[in-house]
């Protein structure tokens, strides 16, 4: 029997898909929509397949399979760049968003390709349609690609072969295959293009930032699988292994990670962070304010870990007691954004690293913080929290960072674009920051009407609608760069179909929602 939430949820996507189709016109949105259409059948064989314990990997078993909106984020992110750049006349990014899409669409396939491989019995229309679609877009890559982007797209393939056997098999449950696509295929494409610039490095000169998130991503990621590895040896909740991991990443940090943001950036990374940090008296605010509102989320953890003590029977923190991150990130993102959004991205880069090392000191139980880590964050746990590692910070960081680090600069005159495109980097902010937390707070407290085969209301959804809606005023009168030329039809559109994603997505939805509601304001 069909799931109908599921139904909603592939038909809002397959209106994004259209969406993007109707703006562009051309054979990368043919190649998306027939990618969108055999996903849609091979979601359904991975859905049995987790039912059955069929795959190969364990997956979070609390949601479905997530392949179809999973897979059209890359593709469409690509095409919409792609269209941006070419308005711009900056063909460099055009190519590259061509590259993008065209990787993010051969990913998919090979998941898709996998998952019928080995369903018993052999699907053979869901085989029939992958062979059409696999067909369409190899066709389009031939006629489109050069060779030396069909040998970038193949590289990022390998990578994410290599990264899936590892990362899958040393953290079970800790994904659906759709969180795993999107996780997996963003840091091949980190650690793809680190080597890339790392081989042409007096050709690859850029913005020092890029390199920063590049090498940091990688370095971070380089760090979790040795410790991992290694740890399969040792007990690593001892004072000598939390000696050795602290010793290690020092050595690997100061020996490794350091000479290589030097290579790119020529110059000493960690004089070039800290002139970068205090540059100007505006920035210097910034970090002030951004560590007072640390200062707030530890008080409010401590806070809440010292009332659960007082009062034994409560055991987790409410929905709503989650979303004081949410507002707090909320109150970190916008000024970032209005006054300084360089900083913002560097800064988001360095909260990132600290978040995963913090979960490294957590998972790996570290001497002398890693127990009072897993008793304070413990609290805090969901159901989506199902594996070794906590993650749903980290996703929200994610959620409201990817926006900043995926915007593109070089194709954005005065480092804004026009239109609906305008408040790009505030996609986080939007579909995150105030429309899911809304929905969430309101949606259990006074929610009544229940969306068919969902614990969402459709009050929390209005509720989210209504709060975006504001939001974006808000943003009109203080940031005077957002000039939206009349696209408020298109914004209340694009809110709108991301809030409905949001009432029927099982995926994460601090990691989706911002991404799709980027593509539909790039569009």
């Amino acid at each position: 029997m069909l799931n109908k939430p599921l139904l909603v949820e592939s038909l809002i996507v397959f209106i994004a898909v259209l969406c993007v189709h109707t703006a562009v016109w051309d054979r990368y949105s043919w190649c998306a929509i027939a990618l969108a259409i055999q996903a849609f059948y091979v979601q359904f064989k991975w859905d049995c397949l987790l039912q059955i314990g069929g795959a190969v990997f364990q997956f979070r078993t609390t949601a479905n399979s997530g392949l179809l909106p999973a897979s059209m984020v890359v593709p469409l992110l690509g095409i919409v760049m792609k269209e941006r750049c070419k308005s711009a006349g900056i063909v460099f990014f055009k190519r590259f968003g061509i590259v993008v899409a065209s990787t993010g669409m051969l990913v998919a396939l090979f998941l898709s390709v996998i998952a019928v491989g080995i369903t018993k019995p052999v699907p053979t229309n869901t085989c029939i349609l992958t062979g059409i679609a696999g067909s369409i877009i190899i066709y389009t890559m031939k006629h489109s690609l050069t060779v030396s982007e069909v040998i970038e797209v193949l590289e990022v393939l390998l990578i994410f072969v290599y990264l899936s056997m590892i990362l899958l098999y040393l953290l079970p449950r800790c994904f659906t295959p759709g969180e795993a696509l999107l996780v997996i295929e963003g840091i091949s494409f980190v650690l793809n293009q680190l080597i890339k610039r790392s081989l042409n490095v007096v050709e690859s000169r850029g913005d020092p930032i890029d390199f920063f998130l590049l090498v940091t991503v990688v370095g971070v990621v380089l760090l979790g699988i040795i410790f991992t590895v290694l740890f399969l040896f040792m007990d690593s909740g001892t004072w000598v292994s939390s000696m050795f991991f602290h010793m290690m990443t020092a050595v690997l940090g100061l020996g490794v990670i350091m000479p290589w943001l030097y290579r790119l950036i020529q110059r000493n990374p960690l004089f070039w962070l800290l002139q970068f940090l205090f540059q100007t008296r505006t920035r210097v605010y910034l970090l002030v304010y951004w560590t007072m509102l640390a200062a707030s989320a530890c008080g409010v953890v401590f806070y809440q870990n010292a009332k659960r003590s007082s009062e034994s029977k409560k055991h987790q923190a409410s929905t709503i007691t989650r979303k004081y991150f949410h507002f707090i990130v909320v109150a970190t993102y916008v000024p970032g954004l209005i006054y300084d959004r360089q900083l913002l991205y560097i800064a988001a880069v360095l909260c990132l690293a600290v978040f995963i090392f913090l979960e490294y000191i957590r998972y790996f139980r570290i001497k002398p913080f890693g127990q009072t880590l897993r008793h304070l964050l413990s609290l805090f746990l969901d159901e989506r929290d199902s594996g070794p590692l906590i993650l749903t910070h980290i996703y929200l960081l994610l959620g409201m960072s990817l926006p900043v680090w995926l915007f593109p600069r070089p194709c954005a005159p005065n480092g804004t674009l026009s239109g609906a495109g305008a408040l790009v980097p505030y996609s986080g902010v939007l579909a995150v920051g105030v429309g899911d937390t809304m929905a969430s707070v309101l949606g259990s407290t006074m929610g009544e009407i229940k969306w068919p085969g969902t614990k969402k209301t459709f009050e929390g959804t209005m509720m989210a609608i209504f709060a975006q809606i504001i939001a974006v005023a808000l943003i009109l009168i203080f940031d005077s760069s957002v000039n939206l030329n009349s696209s408020y039809a298109w914004i209340l559109g694009s809110v709108s179909l991301v809030s409905l994603l949001e009432a029927y997505t099982t995926q994460i939805d601090n990691l989706l929602l911002p991404l799709y509601l980027q593509i539909m304001l790039m569009v």
